[in-house]
């Protein structure tokens, strides 16, 4: 049975927090309870936040259009997500390079506003997001380009996500066709690569011993908490449970039932 943090002194005393969004904020266009008394709580006390999500479907307008809809008012700069990030790495390792990308808008805008265009016939990297356009023929187009050269990058290395109607395939399930026909391993930019939380602790603007990641899932967000050394508060309101949490060699330091927990009462 999974024990509840009751002592949460530690995580009231922090200045910044960065929190995953499905799973932990909301499911699907279904804000999961307790969140507006957190983020409450998080302004009243003048807290710092940033919406850090492997995701790499929509902008950070659009996730801010999207908590709107659900009674949010935050503003865009509060969000980053995978896309962002491999947009920066791929400009870093590559300026003004090509990619030919599977995924959805808001990786193919953040790959453009990083100066890396759109190829399909010889590109630097083939890049791969979540998407719901998903097919053999974009699948097989990618395996040729990767077996002529082309580096294969995925967003995160999230198998599954949640979603009102269950699990979905995430980014590493959409990529693993394409490794295990070329031979060739992807490099995933997502959490938990210290990469997007370097990133993440920069616009956040404190320091280690000043944070903590609140997530859902083991494998990135509280993965990524401990590899940064900062730390980690579980919530069980998306994909890990018992049977997760007893399946890994490593703890969070914190575990909740949500967000909503986090506020003192």
């Amino acid at each position: 049975m999974i024990e509840i943090s009751k002592n949460l002194e530690a995580i009231h005393n922090k200045k910044g927090f960065i929190c995953d969004m499905d799973g932990v904020i909301y499911h699907g266009s279904r804000l999961l309870e307790g969140v507006d008394s957190f983020l409450d709580w998080v302004a009243k006390e003048n807290k710092n936040f940033l919406f850090l999500t492997n995701s790499s479907e929509r902008s950070p307008i659009e996730l801010s259009r999207k908590l709107s809809r659900l009674g949010l008012d935050i503003d865009p700069s509060h969000f980053y997500t995978s896309a962002l990030a491999t947009a920066s790495f791929l400009a870093s390792q590559c300026p003004g390079g090509s990619a030919y990308v599977i995924g959805e808008p808001g990786l193919t805008g953040a790959l453009y506003d990083a100066g890396i265009s759109m190829n399909d016939y010889d590109p630097d990297y083939v890049v791969v997001g979540e998407t719901r356009s998903y097919n053999f023929e974009k699948i097989e187009h990618a395996i040729h380009l990767v077996l002529n050269g082309a580096k294969l990058i995925g967003t995160n290395t999230d198998l599954t996500g949640p979603s009102e109607r269950g699990i979905l395939p995430a980014c590493r399930s959409l990529t693993a066709p394409i490794e295990l026909a070329t031979g060739k391993s992807a490099y995933f930019i997502g959490k938990p690569n210290p990469i997007i939380m370097r990133h993440a602790m920069k616009k956040l603007g404190t320091r280690r011993e000043e944070t903590a990641i609140i997530g859902d899932r083991m494998d990135t967000d509280i993965l990524s908490g401990i590899q940064t050394e900062i730390d980690t508060v579980l919530v069980l309101s998306g994909v890990t449970g018992e049977k997760e949490l007893a399946e890994v060699s490593y703890r969070p330091n914190f575990i909740l039932p949500g967000v909503g927990h986090i506020p003192p009462r």
